[in-house]
């Protein structure tokens, strides 16, 4: 089982949506996939339509005792392990407990024989919980608006990744994925340029088609349901090709009905 993080300590980057995305096009080329949604906001537990959570099926005893994950939820042919504000109350509680930090990572372990691949939306902070997505990790998957908030949070990220790198050496940034993208905007595309000198491994950028990505979460639909054959589908197909390649997951690549025609 492989297991990616997307990792950013800022929000908006499209670390829930690329979560959810890819997740649902893994899963549909026929790849086990658990989701674990660490983010106490839920965003990921809510964009997959999945209401009424309760403390007991988030990670938290994971997080804060190291008891196994619970069972997850079955939703769009994916598992999801959802996410509740309760889980914010995890944060304190982890403070001072010895290894505390790995526990997710180990709690993934013990299930590895059910999944192909494991995703964690981590939340948008430096705190306990991104810790502990970040450790679980494989690798991490790095979102990056090309915007002045994500260049300015490249520092605070390498800072980050000095710091976990002395408890797992060998974690490492698996891709940076250039988010937002408005190829219209001067501002965009000098960014891009620079993400590009700056970043190894980089994707090809994702645009910014806000509409049918808002919709789609107020749907609780993944992108795929929502609008197969879209634009934004297309997007999705292509960035899951690139990440599975660079993770060595088997994925066929973008095949999705151009329902949409290019509008």
């Amino acid at each position: 089982m492989r297991t990616l993080t997307f990792f950013n300590h800022a929000g908006g980057v499209m670390k829930t949506s690329l979560t959810r995305d890819v997740g649902y096009s893994l899963a549909r080329s026929g790849l086990r996939v658990l989701l674990v949604d660490l983010d106490p906001q839920a965003n990921l537990t809510d964009w997959l339509g999945v209401t009424g959570v309760g403390q007991e099926q988030t990670v938290f005893a994971t997080a804060t005792r190291g008891e196994p994950l619970p069972s997850p939820v079955r939703v769009h042919g994916l598992a999801l392990i959802p996410s509740d504000v309760s889980l914010a109350l995890a944060e304190g509680q982890m403070m001072g407990v010895v290894g505390a930090h790995l526990h997710l990572r180990q709690g993934l372990q013990a299930v590895a024989g059910d999944y192909d691949v494991a995703l964690i939306d981590s939340p948008p902070s430096l705190g306990q919980l991104s810790i502990l997505g970040a450790l679980a990790a494989d690798h991490l998957i790095v979102p990056v608006p090309t915007r002045q908030k994500g260049m300015n949070a490249l520092a605070g990220l390498s800072e980050a990744m000095a710091t976990y790198r002395k408890l797992r050496p060998d974690l490492t940034v698996a891709l940076y994925v250039p988010t937002l993208y408005d190829a219209r905007r001067s501002h965009d595309r000098e960014a891009l340029t620079a993400l590009q000198g700056m970043l190894r491994p980089l994707a090809s950028p994702i645009p910014d088609r806000g509409a049918v990505w808002n919709d789609s979460a107020s749907a609780g639909q993944p992108v795929g349901v929502y609008a197969p054959g879209s634009p934004v589908h297309r997007d999705v197909e292509r960035v899951t090709t690139e990440i599975a390649g660079v993770v060595g997951l088997p994925f066929p690549g973008p095949a999705v009905s151009d329902r949409w025609g290019d509008a």
